[in-house]
C-alpha cells in the first residue's frame, strides 16, 4: 500500500578509513582508468552478464528455465568489480543471484545457461538451476537459496585456507537482508576470532524482497553492523566499477596479509524485481529511472569513449561477440540432454561401509527401495514407468501459462551500450 510505503532515498557512500571515498557513479571521475586491457575487459564482461542476464528472462518465460529465476541486471559493477581483482586460487561465495558471479570468475555462459535449463552440462549438472550455480575449478562455491546460508560456509572456506596454509582469501558475497539473520552475526564473530582472510561483501541493493532497508533494518549503515563484534567496514558505491575494483582490492590485501576480516558494503540497485515473480509495487518507476542514469556499463562505456580507450567500431565488435556467445549458449542448453531419471538420487550423500541402511527411500511404487539402488531398480518396472509418466506430465503446457504481462522486454545488455533516445518511454512500476 502506497500510503505504508517508505522512499527509499539515495545513500551517501562514506569514506572508509583505509580507502578513498568512491565516485558518485555518474562519471566515476574520482578513478582513473586502468589500462586499455583492462578497461575493455570490464567493460565486456559486464555487458556479457547484462545479456546473459535479459536472455535468461527471456528463456524463462518460454518456461525453458524452471523453478526461481533471480537476475541481476544493473549490479554488475559489484560483481565485476569485485571479481576482477581476485586471484585464481581466492574463493567466491553467493546468494541466489549468483549467474553473473559464475561468468565473472570465468565459467562458460553455455554452462550456466544449461544449468539454468536443468540440464546435463550444466555446472551442477541440471541437479542445482538458478539459485545453485557452481564451479569448483574456479573455485566459484556457490550460490545458496537459503537467505544468509553461505555466511558460515565462507567461515569455513576461510578456516580451511588457514589449516592448508594457503594464503588464499575467500569473498562472500551476500544481500543486505542476510545481515538480519542470525549466521550473520555467528560468522562476524568466528570470523573476527579466529582472524579469518574473509572479505564479507554486502550487495546492498536497498530492498529485501520487496521491503526497504529502512523497513528491514535498525542499523542502515550496514558498513557498521559487524562493528561490534570485530569485523570493521567501509562503504563503497557498487554502481562505479573502478571504486569496488580499488575498495575490494584493499579488502582482499588485508585479509591476506594482515588476517583481517572485513565488510564492505557496496550500494547498488537491481532494475528488474527480485524474482521474475516480483510485481514490484513497492518502488516507483521514477525511483527505477533515477537509478538506471547511474547504468554501470553506460557509465562506463562512455568514460572510455570520452577518454579516447575504446571507439565506436570496437563497441560495436563488443556488442557483436557478447550477442553471439549468448545466442550460442542457448543453443548449447537447448541441445544438451536431460539428467537420466535413473540419475535423480546421484550425488546427494557420500557413503561408505561406515554407513549402514539406506540414505533414502523411494517410495514411489508399493514396493519402496532404497535410493542408492534406483540406478539398477529405476532402469526398469513400475519405477521407470511412474517415473516417464511423470516427466510427460511434467512437460505438458500449462493451462494457465504466464500472463500476457508478464514479460522480460527490456532495454538492457546491447542497449546499454547505446545511447538513449531521450524520448523512449519510461520502463518501471508503480
Amino acid at each position: 500500500m502506497d500510503h505504508e510505503r517508505t522512499e527509499t532515498a539515495e545513500p551517501e557512500v562514506a569514506q572508509g578509513p583505509t580507502v578513498t571515498a568512491a565516485g558518485d557513479g555518474k562519471g566515476a571521475a574520482a578513478h582513473p582508468l586502468p589500462d586499455a586491457e583492462t578497461c575493455r575487459e570490464l567493460l565486456e564482461t559486464m555487458a556479457l552478464i547484462r545479456r546473459f542476464e535479459e536472455e535468461a528472462g527471456r528463456q524463462y518465460q518460454q518456461a525453458k528455465a524452471g523453478g526461481f529465476l533471480h537476475l541481476a541486471t544493473g549490479e554488475e559493477a559489484t560483481i565485476v568489480g569485485t571479481t576482477s581483482v581476485m586471484r585464481d586460487d581466492d574463493y567466491l561465495i553467493g546468494t541466489y543471484r549468483t549467474h553473473g558471479h559464475a561468468i565473472a570468475r570465468g565459467t562458460d555462459p553455455k554452462n550456466v545457461m544449461a544449468e539454468l535449463f536443468g540440464r546435463e552440462d550444466g555446472c551442477s549438472r541440471g541437479r542445482g538451476g538458478s539459485m545453485h550455480i557452481f564451479d569448483l575449478q574456479r573455485r566459484f562455491m556457490g550460490g545458496y537459496g537459503i537467505v544468509g546460508g553461505n555466511l558460515p560456509i565462507a567461515a569455513g572456506l576461510g578456516l580451511a585456507s588457514d589449516y592448508r596454509g594457503e594464503d588464499s582469501v575467500t569473498v562472500c558475497m551476500f544481500g543486505d537482508g542476510a545481515s538480519n539473520s542470525g549466521n550473520f552475526g555467528e560468522t562476524m564473530n568466528l570470523a573476527a576470532l579466529w582472524k579469518l582472510p574473509i572479505v564479507f561483501l554486502v550487495e546492498n541493493n536497498l530492498y529485501g524482497m520487496g521491503t526497504s532497508i529502512e523497513r528491514h533494518s535498525a542499523v542502515t549503515d550496514l558498513s557498521r553492523k559487524a562493528e561490534g563484534l570485530g569485523v570493521p567496514g567501509v562503504r563503497v558505491d557498487g554502481m562505479d566499477v573502478l571504486a569496488v575494483r580499488e575498495v575490494v582490492s584493499e579488502h582482499i590485501r588485508r585479509a591476506r596479509e594482515e588476517r583481517q576480516p572485513t565488510l564492505v558494503e557496496a550500494f547498488t540497485y537491481r532494475f528488474r524485481g527480485h524474482s521474475a515473480a516480483d510485481p514490484e509495487v513497492y518502488r516507483t518507476k521514477e525511483e527505477v529511472e533515477e537509478w538506471r542514469k547511474k547504468d554501470p556499463i553506460a557509465v562506463l562505456r562512455d568514460r572510455m569513449l570520452a577518454e579516447d580507450v575504446i571507439s565506436e567500431d570496437e563497441v560495436e565488435s563488443m556488442r557483436e561477440r557478447v550477442e553471439q556467445r549468448v545466442l550460442a549458449a542457448v543453443e548449447f542448453a537447448d541441445a544438451s540432454p536431460e539428467p537420466p531419471l535413473e540419475s535423480l538420487y546421484d550425488h546427494l550423500y557420500v557413503v561408505g561401509d561406515q554407513v549402514p541402511g539406506w540414505y533414502a527411500v523411494d517410495e514411489r511404487t508399493p514396493e519402496p527401495h532404497p535410493g542408492e539402488e534406483e540406478r539398477e531398480i529405476g532402469t526398469a518396472g513400475e519405477a521407470k514407468k511412474l517415473a516417464e509418466a511423470g516427466a510427460a506430465y511434467a512437460g505438458q503446457p500449462s493451462q494457465q501459462g504466464r500472463r500476457p504481462d508478464q514479460t522480460m522486454e527490456d532495454r538492457e545488455a546491447a542497449e546499454a551500450l547505446e545511447n538513449r533516445d531521450e524520448d523512449e518511454p519510461s520502463e518501471g512500476t508503480d
